[in-house]
């Protein structure tokens, strides 16, 4: 279904939890992708120019992967605060799926290895309970860009 289920306290934990790895949304962005660029080296193949970027150095320095780590904790943190508004959520999230679909054919599987990601970076920086507020979130995010790829014929 399109509407979403959080209480409000489970708003507030998340934002909680979310606004410690977005207040250095460019580093933890990069760290992001980096190792999703690294552990999924398959995912490389969507971006031209990280191509031929090997070691995690030479990513870290890239301003394109800066540039795009940050252009991702962005789109997360406008959903982020939508979480108790399902409309204005799937208003964001509906243009980005679609998107991704058609435009770019990004194999939708790559969410899930994103937000995993995230998920773990959480745990490592902030613990367990912060990474277990958030998670929720990324259930969701994942589970309506999915349904977008359906919709769209994926």
């Amino acid at each position: 279904s399109s509407t979403m289920s959080f209480s409000e306290a489970e708003v507030q934990s998340a934002r909680g939890a979310w606004e410690k790895i977005y207040v250095d949304a460019e580093d933890n962005g990069t760290t992001v992708l980096v190792r999703m660029f690294t552990e999924h080296p398959d995912t490389k193949s969507y971006f031209t120019h990280f191509k031929g970027m090997d070691s995690a150095e030479e990513m870290k320095q890239s301003e394109h992967i800066k540039g795009h780590g940050k252009k991702v904790f962005s789109a997360i943190n406008d959903m982020v605060q939508h979480l108790d508004n399902s409309e204005a959520f799937l208003g964001i999230v509906n243009p980005l799926g679609k998107k991704h679909a058609t435009q770019l054919k990004i194999d939708p599987k790559n969410f899930r290895i994103i937000c995993d990601i995230i998920l773990q970076l959480m745990e490592e920086k902030f613990g367990g309970d912060c990474k277990a507020s958030f998670e929720k979130v990324t259930n969701e995010i994942c589970t309506h860009l999915n349904n977008v790829y359906k919709e769209v014929g994926w």
